[in-house]
């Protein structure tokens, strides 16, 4: 099925006659009105097409001739008027609509609309404990920041920029091109004044007209617990300046973690190493091992294996973002003596002989070695 276009005239709400400043004051008026951007109800979209794709043709004379006496077969088809031609450039309707209504003293160009400014990348070296716990940490910046004399206008306080006379303080200028496809309207930047839509005309001395200057300053920032070595934390804001006054960029922090001279982290749990001496495997001791809060007492049960790991809970790192902490594990090494006292030598012979061939006895005993061992231990106390 197909539907009926309305006239153009109709479209526009504009007489016969009307000028061509009176299509584009039209135009202007109705695609204010029925702009998406601006006019959520439904049907907008295509009203605004249809707005667009009448003005296209009632404001080219050409084709406004050719209209005027045949009608819309005469513009529609190849080289006729479509809804968005001449656009293709374009992002979107946003687009179209800085196109044409980008000019007047408040205007800008879409080259010269607010950019964000650059990142910056930091990195600051903290203690192991420090990451366990949370800590703050202080960093000096050395970033462009906006002038403080000019506050980011280039003007000298005290005087004022001009309009942009070339662009009439749009930011834009429009050359119009004519191709076998009719008139094309192109839009740039505007040379004279870099799309800013004014000129300075006595520039700021401190910072020469360019609205920014170099800073260095001290920045703190707080770490948070259970942070891990190479994580990397983004200040919002803490970046450099925008050079248009846009909102300045964003800083990125790497996380340095200085090693610990006796723990070691693995995720969010603490190792640590205990060396201990065969009498003290063998018959079971309490030793005092360090934790990341201060020292603690470890009890060693008899008969303890070298490599064996025994867990403290909740004496690890903080989880991020949570009030539960890991665990500390110790791995208990027993040391075999290198050297050895001649009182300590004629012992351990006498002790190896009572005990025998540890596999001899795991070969053929039920008992074992280490409950033979036990049994001596008991006779002698």
């Amino acid at each position: 099925m197909t539907t009926s276009k309305r006239d153009y005239y109709d479209v526009l709400d504009v007489p016969r006659s009307a000028s061509e400043e009176d299509v584009r004051k039209a135009f202007r008026k109705l695609a204010l009105e029925y702009h998406p951007d601006r006019n959520k109800s439904d049907g907008a979209a295509e009203q605004f097409k249809e707005i667009n794709e009448a003005y296209q043709v009632l404001s080219d004379a050409t084709k406004r001739g050719a209209y005027d006496r045949f009608g819309h077969n005469a513009v529609s088809g190849n080289g006729g008027a479509r809804g968005f031609e001449g656009f293709e450039n374009f992002g979107g309707f946003g687009d179209i609509f800085d196109a044409f209504f980008g000019g007047g003293p408040t205007g800008r160009s879409r080259s010269a609309t607010a950019q964000r400014g650059s990142d910056l990348q930091q990195s600051v070296t903290i203690d192991f404990e420090e990451a366990v716990f949370g800590s703050e940490a202080e960093m000096e910046v050395h970033r462009t920041e906006v002038c403080a004399q000019c506050r980011g206008s280039r003007s000298e306080p005290g005087t004022a920029s001009t309009m942009c006379t070339d662009c009439g303080g749009s930011g834009q200028v429009r050359r119009a091109h004519q191709s076998i496809f009719g008139q094309f309207v192109q839009v740039a930047t505007c040379g004279t004044c870099r799309g800013d839509g004014k000129v300075i005309t006595q520039p700021c001395s401190q910072c020469r007209g360019s609205g920014r200057e170099r800073r260095s300053r001290k920045l703190a920032m707080s770490i948070p617990a259970g942070v891990e070595d190479g994580s990397q934390m983004r200040l919002t804001g803490e970046g450099e300046a925008s050079v248009n006054g846009g909102p300045p960029g964003d800083m990125y922090v790497s996380i340095k973690v200085k090693e610990h001279p006796v723990f070691r982290r693995k995720n969010y749990d603490i190792l640590y190493t205990r060396a201990i001496n065969v009498a003290q495997a063998a018959l079971g001791t309490k030793v005092l091992v360090p934790t990341i809060e201060g020292d603690t007492e470890l009890e060693i049960p008899p008969g303890t294996q070298s490599g064996r790991i025994f867990r403290l809970k909740g004496k690890g790192v903080a989880h991020l973002q949570s009030k539960q902490r890991g665990d500390q594990l110790i791995n208990v090494v027993v040391e075999t003596p290198s050297t050895l006292t001649d009182d300590q030598l004629r012992l351990l012979k006498e002790l190896s002989e009572s005990l025998g061939d540890p596999q001899q006895e795991v070969e053929g005993s039920d008992k074992g070695w280490f409950g033979k061992f036990k049994d001596t231990l008991g006779n002698a106390e």
